[in-house]
């Protein structure tokens, strides 16, 4: 296995051949979308490929004997780029299955905020032109691995794309727990949680916590406490290779997130460990992509008062 974290130029694919449609389940908006992007692929002469829940959900509105479908790993083995049709956590579901395949991906929005989604419905089969030109422009972004161990043994391991989250669960009292960088001490926290996250991650939970909005070409991970009991525990930024440990002292019911999908309950004594992947994730964007348009739209920077 190769350790060295892959550089911020990614090795995306050539003109795709082979294409993976990936939607939200149970929507019949994204039924709609995702049959008329299969149809629109197929008579540009692409292979299409739809991945096995997406087709399973959807088959009541879309006649899908026409296209192969498989789980996320032989969509990895077979397929030149995805297209997630949703919101942004059906692309979290789908970077973190695909990511070591290494399977670009292209997101359609059919969400809500849709930070990573960024081609509107009503765009979709003009940009699909532009894909299959090869005109999108690639642009990478790192995740996390993290593992929970107990003892000295790892009991689960898991991707993050957005970020890990260690919070106090179901009870309404603050958990206590210690953070280390690279072995090194750094604080004792009493708080409802910490928030350890990437780029992509800073425009998720962890701004809704006050943390910092970071770049994607920022190569560098945020911690950003929940609720902190001491108003001096301010978020800080730590770099991409920095080793993070969060070690639980004292809780009643605390849990460990990965990218608010998978959660695994924790004990005291716990340990979470979070490092960068080797793994990254290509997302292709549209001609005339601007990361700061985006923030400007989805935040509503820049907007008057309404009059009243």
């Amino acid at each position: 296995m190769n350790n060295a974290f892959p550089e911020d130029s990614a090795d995306c694919a050539p003109p795709p051949r082979t294409i993976a449609l990936v939607g939200k389940y149970h929507s019949p908006e994204i039924a709609e979308s995702i049959r008329l992007l299969a149809n629109y692929l197929h008579e540009r002469g692409m292979t299409v490929l739809i991945e096995e829940e997406t087709a399973c959900n959807v088959i009541s509105h879309l006649e899908l004997g026409s296209w192969a479908s498989g789980s996320f790993t032989w969509l990895g083995a077979h397929a030149d780029i995805a297209v997630v049709v949703g919101g942004d956590g059906t692309m979290l579901n789908a970077a973190r299955q695909l990511a070591r395949y290494r399977v670009p991906l292209v997101g359609v929005n059919q969400g809500r905020l849709g930070f990573m989604t960024d081609i509107a419905r009503s765009d979709m089969l003009t940009c699909m032109d532009d894909l299959l030109d090869g005109k999108f422009v690639p642009e990478t972004r790192m995740l996390l691995d993290a593992d929970v161990v107990r003892g000295e043994r790892s009991v689960v391991s898991n991707l993050a794309l957005n970020d890990v989250v260690v919070d106090k669960g179901a009870i309404g009292r603050m958990i206590e727990l210690e953070l280390f960088i690279d072995g090194e001490f750094i604080y004792h926290l009493r708080s409802d949680g910490l928030i350890v996250a990437t780029s992509t991650g800073s425009t998720a939970y962890a701004l809704s916590a006050n943390g910092p909005i970071l770049h994607p070409q920022v190569s560098a991970i945020a911690l950003v406490p929940l609720c902190p009991h001491a108003l001096t525990n301010r978020p800080i930024l730590v770099g991409d290779r920095n080793e993070i440990e969060i070690r639980i002292v004292h809780a009643t019911d605390s849990r460990a997130h990965f990218d608010g999908q998978v959660t695994v309950d924790l004990r005291n004594e716990d340990s979470v460990r979070i490092r960068r992947s080797e793994y990254s994730i290509c997302l292709l964007h549209p001609p005339g992509h601007s990361y700061f348009a985006m923030l400007r739209q989805k935040l509503h920077w820049s907007e008057r008062p309404k009059e009243h």
